[in-house]
């Protein structure tokens, strides 16, 4: 937020809060779940908008129904082929859509896999202001119904996180994604840091931040502390390559580090110098990602291996 804005909000829910916690917490939520503005911000964003945006020009655009009458939105790229083909699911992070992932779905389709990106409620296509991660989970079980089982999905930041939520079957109400490998890029590995740090900035009290977090509960039937997809990273009979840079602004190392320590399935690789967003388009991690997906990497074992190191590494076997 920008400092004017940011001290009338606090100002805000100071006022709000003495009088009554419970509707200072309710009403902190509800500002927590509202997507920014759909308008790329700064030349940079602005020219990857529009490559993306005219790339998916020739994808198929299909509405995804949620419940409680939500939408989401799906593009589809090599779909309808005849012949047994992979098909993959990309999902995006907060704040963003498939205009900027675009790169990601171009590379993924190259093999001739059908690949499905998805708009979540508030972003892109899909319209409106407003996300949380049970609409998420409902946005991909929404396209695993439409589209059919998945070989992979591929998650940036929020997504990734959302996919690994999926995969766990951590909402009991909607069926655990089906997918054979999962990759997340520069993902949370659970969520309770942003909601303590959401509260800090806006300067809810103790009683009104028990309320915020009180309506992840009340919305999912789960506590905000077991949204933890690290942990549940490595139950999963699945293999999972965490892609991250350690100069990454957003998201820190340590959700990494946490994913990469909690199974054996589990594979850390390092990007680092593409921070938070450069990272989904970079050309050495579309590579990785294509080689995980085609199985080219080597077995995880109890070494981490960095991101650049892959082809020296390839050549060795």
């Amino acid at each position: 937020m920008p400092n004017f804005t940011l001290k009338v909000t606090r100002l805000g829910f100071s006022l709000l809060q003495s009088v009554s916690p419970g509707l200072a917490g309710k009403a902190a939520f509800r500002l927590f779940c509202r997507t920014p503005s759909a308008k790329p911000k700064g030349e940079k964003a602005k020219t990857t908008h529009a490559a993306g945006r005219a790339f998916l020009q020739s994808a198929e655009r299909i509405e995804l129904r949620l419940p409680g009458g939500r939408r989401a939105h799906a593009y589809r790229v090599n779909g309808g082929a005849a012949g047994k083909r992979q098909r993959y699911l990309v999902t995006h992070g907060w704040g963003s859509s498939m205009d900027y992932m675009a790169g990601l779905i171009g590379a993924l389709a190259e093999s001739g896999a059908e690949v499905i990106g998805v708009d979540f409620p508030g972003h892109g296509r899909a319209g409106g202001r407003f996300l949380h991660m049970g609409l998420a989970v409902q946005t991909i079980a929404a396209a695993e119904a439409r589209f059919g089982a998945f070989d992979a999905a591929v998650g940036h930041s929020f997504g990734g996180a959302a996919l690994m939520v999926s995969a766990a079957g951590m909402l009991s109400e909607v069926a655990a994604l089906s997918v054979g490998r999962i990759v997340t890029i520069g993902s949370p590995s659970e969520m309770k840091w942003l909601f303590t740090g959401f509260g800090r900035m806006i300067g809810l009290g103790r009683a009104a931040q028990a309320v915020l977090e009180g309506e992840v509960h009340r919305l999912t039937g789960r506590r905000l502390e077991e949204f933890d997809a690290g942990r549940a990273a490595g139950t999963m009979a699945r293999p999972v390559l965490v892609i991250h840079a350690e100069d990454d602004k957003e998201v820190s190392a340590g959700h990494a580090r946490r994913y990469a320590a909690s199974g054996g399935n589990v594979r850390l690789l390092w990007a680092n110098g593409f921070g938070h967003r450069r990272i989904v388009s970079a050309e050495p991690v579309l590579s990785a990602i294509q080689s995980f997906l085609a199985d080219d990497l080597i077995k995880k074992d109890a070494e981490i291996i960095p991101l650049f190191d892959l082809p020296a590494k390839r050549a060795s076997l």
